[in-house]
């Protein structure tokens, strides 16, 4: 089985202001805002969905192949994708633009001023999976992305009869109500905070049990609360966080939680186990700041799956 992975790739630009930014705007000049903020430090961080569940795809061995779309300036993010073990030949470099960039600037009051340049991002339309031979026994992860990128890769992968897990995610605000639910229809899995299912509901009509019902399986996450996995003709399981040993940052823990989950799936893990599997990836990515920052042995990660849940022979044969 081939795991492919879709999705956004970008770069987060992280900065500290010592100060705080309220100090700095005068409510009466405010039509004509010149201001400028003198930062402590900044990090260039990789990023991106797809990025960051390729990730943590790979370290658990997955060997994913990413399909997305990158700028010019992908090179180092492409080298440490390449070393962790991802498959980088599906991402497509655009002439002349930059990997999509986040930059974010966070003062002592913990407000952020933010600017996002898409950049190679608005290209994403261009991917094509057609053609890359995918079929029935291979897996496909649709995660946010622009809309028309994320409905032509559905429709690929229903002309080509490839099961997929569908996350629309930070997208849910931007897809339309059909967009939607013909997203949820023929996956062969639904995932989505509880937040974005409450949105969904509204933009859709339809009552979030309705939708967590589509599709043969639908995993809800609810951050420090865990996650419940729905599995047609069963009983709702609820699957509780891993421990972890600081909350540093947790900025990519769904991604991470993704990238276990899918882990699972394609090695057949029954759901739940699959779920913890998530669990446990999550919290490594917690306690470091960033996206991809995280690293583990498959011995560490068994080890810790076994503190955290007990021992199961299912994931200590997975991780072989």
């Amino acid at each position: 089985m081939r795991t492919v992975v879709t999705g956004s790739l970008a770069y987060d630009y992280l900065m500290t202001f010592p100060g705080k930014f309220r100090e700095h705007f005068l409510s009466e000049r405010m039509h004509r805002l010149t201001v400028s903020f003198l930062v402590d430090d900044m990090r260039r961080l990789r990023g991106g969905v797809a990025g960051n569940i390729a990730w943590t795809l790979a370290l658990l061995g997955g060997r994913p192949l990413l399909v997305a779309t990158a700028g010019e300036d992908f090179a180092e993010y492409r080298a440490a994708l390449d070393q962790a073990g991802v498959d980088t030949s599906g991402v497509t470099v655009i002439p002349g633009e930059f990997t999509a960039s986040c930059f974010i600037n966070t003062d002592l009051d913990a407000n952020q001023i933010v600017a996002f340049y898409a950049g190679a991002l608005s290209h994403g339309h261009r991917l094509e999976l057609g053609g890359r031979g995918l079929g029935p026994g291979d897996l496909v992860v649709i995660s946010p992305t622009d809309p028309e990128s994320m409905l032509k890769a559905v429709e690929a992968c229903r002309a080509a009869r490839v099961p997929y897990l569908f996350d629309p995610g930070k997208q849910t605000p931007r897809l339309e109500p059909q967009q939607i639910l013909d997203g949820m229809e023929s996956a062969a899995a639904v995932i989505g905070n509880d937040y974005e299912f409450a949105l969904m509901s509204q933009k859709t009509g339809k009552s979030e049990a309705v939708l967590q019902s589509i599709a043969p399986v639908t995993i809800v996450t609810r951050g420090e609360q865990g996650s419940t996995v729905l599995e047609r003709g069963k009983a709702p399981v609820d699957v509780p966080v891993a421990p972890i040993s600081a909350l540093v940052d947790p900025t990519g823990a769904g991604d991470a939680y993704l990238g276990g989950l899918v882990y699972g799936m394609a090695r057949q893990l029954p759901w739940p186990v699959a779920g913890r599997v998530g669990a446990v990836a999550a919290a490594y990515a917690i306690e470091v700041r960033g996206c991809q920052e995280h690293r583990f042995s498959h011995g560490e990660f068994l080890a810790r799956y076994r503190a955290a849940f007990g021992s199961s022979a299912e994931v200590a044969a997975a991780l072989r």
